[in-house]
């Protein structure tokens, strides 16, 4: 077994990680890198021998929790069979077929086909291809642009980064490309006008969007991205009607909807799709995460009806479609895929995050909604968030250079638990495995509220001291 300090020497010096302050990291101002060895069910374990509950599921993504040998088989059952194959010039692999099936029989919305690629990012990448083409295809060729919302986080590759409206994405990358327009966040609490309902506020939002749309050109606006629920952005469920407006203003300038269904498909808001639970009606649906829990790397970009039929029509004029990846529709990927989804199903993981997310917010809302440090309690689900505030009655903010947010998380770490501080704010995120027992969440909520009661030790002492 090769030495922990040597595996750290070694990361320090090659990796280079995602999100990490690199000159920190590089001089040894953040520690070693936390070398993560094992897990089973909703827990990982480090080299150190330190056992956390995954209070994120990895990142929204461990569904089925760690250590499920099925589909450990399933993936080593199709590398001894065929280990790769290309799905260019209509090849396919018999798990493959199974799957694309199987997503065209459930997604939302009308689906027909399904193109497969690595990540939420790259599926989102082929979203905007897609709308582009479709647009071409049927005459519209200045019916390009694509409408996302500030908050919305839809991946980092190059129009995917473009589309997410988080403005620390785009800083020094050159980002956000032209066509990429950003409508306002589906955020009551911070959103709202005083007095102003959730139902009203939704209206308000749907009237900004109508505005933007009729300012650009209708003729110019091929789409409108968003998440069923806001994930990376605060995880923030939409208020009451927001998407029947948003809906109904789509539908008026003939414009598609993408739902990002990559954090809230295949259960994990209590439905098997965020799309289903809001009666959303996606031209075009974006899967990932959830799909293989993670076990590796696989997305989909699930195509409609509508959009399907103009491609088709086209062929003759146009020729092959002249999109894909080396490893488009992977092999392996799908028999991950599959045993996944035989899990999800025979396990009733959606019913789960449904019955088991009730307990959930409950519990969320029992231990923070009265904390005078807490502004908003919200979640869905196994989605769930707890946002801190200075001053609950103004809702004015903590000081960044407190970092309110990281301090709990931290502190909840140093407990044995994971919970995501989120950007935007300070936010405690949560997204649980939806294996997840009700004695378990009422453990994750236990530790988080041990850890921001020292949180809030710690800024009372520094008021005093100060």
């Amino acid at each position: 077994m090769t030495d922990i300090g040597i595996i750290a020497e070694l990361d320090r010096s090659s990796v280079l990680h995602p999100f990490t302050q690199l000159k920190d990291f590089a001089s040894g101002k953040l520690g070693d890198p936390i070398i993560i060895t094992g897990g089973k069910g909703i827990r990982i374990e480090d080299a150190e021998g330190q056992s956390y509950i995954d209070g994120f599921a990895g990142l929204y993504c461990v569904n089925i929790g760690y250590g499920r040998t099925e589909v450990a088989e399933a993936i080593a059952r199709q590398a001894y069979k065929l280990a790769y194959y290309h799905t260019y010039a209509a090849h396919t692999t018999e798990e493959l077929a199974i799957l694309s099936d199987r997503l065209v029989r459930m997604a939302p919305g009308k689906p027909s086909k399904v193109f497969f690629g690595l990540s939420g990012s790259d599926a989102n990448e082929t979203q905007a291809k897609l709308v582009w083409y479709y647009n071409n295809l049927r005459g519209q060729p200045k019916k390009k642009k694509i409408i996302s919302r500030e908050r919305g986080y839809h991946g980092c590759s190059v129009i995917s980064g473009s589309m997410t409206g988080m403005s620390f994405y785009h800083d020094y990358m050159d980002l956000p490309f032209p066509g990429i327009l950003h409508t306002g966040s589906p955020h009551h609490y911070w959103g709202a006008e005083p007095g102003e309902t959730e139902e009203a506020f939704s209206r308000r939002r749907a009237a900004e969007l109508e505005k933007l749309i009729v300012q650009e050109g209708p003729e110019t606006i091929g789409a409108f991205i968003a998440e069923p629920v806001l994930g990376t952005g605060g995880i923030t469920p939409p208020p009451a009607g927001y998407w029947k407006e948003i809906q109904r203003v789509l539908n008026r300038y003939d414009v598609l909807l993408i739902a990002d269904e990559v954090i809230c498909g295949f259960g994990r808001t209590g439905a098997d799709f965020g799309s289903t639970l809001y009666e959303m009606e996606p031209d075009l649906v974006t899967v990932a995460k959830g799909l293989t829990s993670g076990y590796v790397p696989l997305s989909g970009a699930i195509v409609g009806e509508k959009v399907y039929a103009v491609m088709e029509e086209g062929a003759d004029r146009v020729g092959a479609f002249s999109h894909g990846y080396t490893y488009s529709g992977h092999p392996i990927a799908a028999a991950a895929a599959n045993a996944v989804l035989d899990i999800v199903e025979n396990e009733r993981l959606s019913d789960r995050a449904r019955t088991v997310g009730a307990h959930f917010q409950k519990r969320l809302s029992e231990r923070f909604a009265q904390l005078e440090i807490v502004g908003e309690v919200r979640g869905v689900g196994l989605l769930g968030a707890v946002e801190f505030v200075a001053d609950r009655q103004t809702k004015r903010r903590f000081d960044p250079q407190l970092k309110v947010g990281a301090r709990i998380s931290k502190a909840a770490r140093d407990l044995g638990l994971i919970a995501r501080a989120m950007p935007h704010g300070d936010i405690l995120g949560f997204a649980p495995p939806l294996v997840v027992s009700e004695a378990e969440i009422d453990q994750i909520v236990d530790l988080a509220y041990r850890a921001t009661k020292k949180v809030m030790d710690e800024l009372t002492k520094d008021t005093a001291s100060g």
